[in-house]
């Protein structure tokens, strides 16, 4: 299966773009890899978008939205201090449902 990756940083996480990237990329080869590798299926397709964004409290926010082989999952969490505790803990709760299915 062909996922496509899109990472939106919203203006004022400009300049933690490789950070955030980073992150993305360590979970998604980490934590996610063998789950993500149940979808074999040739046709299948698959996208993860992750957005992140700053409040107007000066905390983060950030969720990830998925759909792969026709099966969707949303995560999304609001007013995190460490932006790479939030990324991490969004991860762990797709793990977890990705764990779950057959």
């Amino acid at each position: 299966m062909e996922i496509q990756i899109k990472i939106h940083i919203w203006n004022e996480l400009s300049d933690s773009k490789e950070v955030i990237e980073r992150l993305v990329w360590e979970n998604l080869k980490n934590k996610l890899d063998q789950y993500l590798n149940k979808f074999t299926k040739a046709d299948a397709e698959g996208t993860i978008e992750i957005t992140t964004d700053k409040n107007k409290k000066g905390l983060f926010d950030a969720k990830i939205q998925a759909n792969l082989d026709g099966n969707t999952y949303r995560y999304e969490r609001e007013d995190y201090k460490k932006l790479d505790d939030l990324i991490n803990h969004l991860f762990d709760h797709f793990k977890e449902s990705l764990s779950k299915e057959k």
